[in-house]
């Protein structure tokens, strides 16, 4: 018997898992600061090590009971989990856990052993009702989404509570979040679909300057743990979160092609000069696609043939990714017949990849919203045409849709 599996990690549901093992991984990066006043990650440690079943801790020659949603530890302890230089900090901090109404804690003076309990475990986690040792490296638990913004909410948030704030908020293989089949995405929920963010934004719901959150963004990227993608103008920003998927579903993570993603967002696809063949050089852009392949229909075609040569060159690349081995054939014929008039705002061509073994044909449409630039005019003189005409050393909206003929 065949199954076929598909795994999502969906908008609607309002809590995440969070594995204990993510978070000892996270405790012990110490290249990842923690200074801050929104406790998110503190209430994760304390969460992490809560029991999910009953079981007996014994403690300076004392037998305590530890029941699901609680933990008991020494105060020292606490301490070297929330690096904090003085015990009285991480008292401070579990006050302002007590005032959000999320744990309860006693402090036994005498030994300083602290015991606490999670005050909606039941409600969000299972609640075992027989005696087992709980390892504290293993499994995982649930986490509500409203407790991150919550807590996020509090004050500024220290580079590890904006990472697992970027973690708790990923979304995989979601229809109704754009750019979320492709891989991880993060997007905060705010019933638009669009992940796009900007970095104002991420300033204000973090309590950052717009320079911290880039610098915080990009140490993130440089350590291999989110991808980001910027677009030029207002178009905003992107992020992908890398080993996501190894960590949530024990599966592969996926490659992010940040120009795929610009066709599935409908964002700018930048054609530089350096990107243009050279008249005088007889090299192609690539090397697996030659100018003989493409074949361009000069009846109303808007678009200059070197951009649109550039643009298939990429899409034939992103189309084999995506297993069409036909782009990797040097016979492959790639036909590209305009479905619009110049005047319309929205090009359309038609794609047509023809396998010269007869072996599949594909037909897809492509759409190209180019950049109109203002014109100033200036009294006295009438500009010239061609700077009243679409610019093309940028297209801000590329989209490609079909499939197998």
């Amino acid at each position: 018997m065949n199954y076929q599996l598909e795994l999502k990690q969906i908008v609607d549901f309002p809590r995440c898992r969070i594995y204990r093992e993510f978070i000892q991984t996270l405790m012990k990066d110490r290249s990842i600061r923690t200074n801050g006043g929104s406790c998110l990650f503190y209430f994760l440690i304390l969460c992490s090590y809560a029991n999910y079943s009953s079981s007996y801790r014994n403690i300076e020659h004392l037998t305590y009971k530890v029941v699901p949603g609680e933990w008991i530890c020494s105060l020292k302890e606490l301490q070297i989990h929330f690096r904090q230089k003085f015990q009285h900090q991480v008292i401070s901090i579990l006050d302002t856990l007590v005032e959000q109404n999320l744990l309860t804690y006693s402090l036994h003076e005498k030994n300083k052993i602290i015991q606490y309990k999670i005050k909606d475990w039941p409600k969000d986690n299972t609640a075992l009702s027989y005696n087992y040792p709980c390892k504290k490296d293993i499994g995982f638990f649930f986490f509500p989404i409203a407790d991150v913004h919550k807590l996020i909410g509090l004050g500024k948030c220290s580079e590890m509570d904006a990472l697992l704030d970027l973690w708790i908020h990923a979304v995989y293989n979601d229809p109704s979040v754009q750019g979320s089949d492709a891989g991880p995405v993060v997007y905060f929920r705010n019933q638009t679909g669009n992940p796009l963010f900007s970095y104002q934004e991420l300033a204000r719901r973090w309590k950052q300057s717009k320079s911290s959150v880039s610098r915080l963004l990009k140490k993130l990227e440089d350590t291999d743990m989110i991808t980001l993608i910027s677009y030029s103008g207002k178009h905003g920003s992107m992020v992908y979160l890398r080993n996501y998927l190894s960590v949530m579903f024990n599966i592969s993570d996926v490659m992010i092609d940040k120009e795929e993603i610009a066709m599935k967002m409908q964002l700018p696809i930048h054609i530089t000069e350096d990107t243009l063949p050279d008249k005088n050089n007889s090299e192609c852009v690539s090397e697996s696609i030659t100018d003989e392949q493409i074949i361009v229909s000069q009846e109303g075609s808007c678009v200059p043939e070197s951009h649109i040569k550039v643009i298939v060159r990429k899409v034939a690349e992103i189309l084999e990714i995506q297993g069409i081995s036909c782009c990797r054939c040097p016979k492959t014929k790639y036909i590209l017949s305009p479905l619009s008039a110049c005047k319309d705002s929205i090009y359309l061509y038609s794609l047509r990849i023809i396998c010269p073994w007869g072996k599949a044909a594909y037909q897809f449409e492509l759409k190209l919203k180019p950049e109109n630039h203002a014109v100033t005019n200036v009294p006295g003189h009438t500009p010239p045409l061609q700077h009243t005409l679409p610019s093309f050393a940028e297209i801000p909206e590329v989209l490609l849709k079909g499939g197998v003929v």
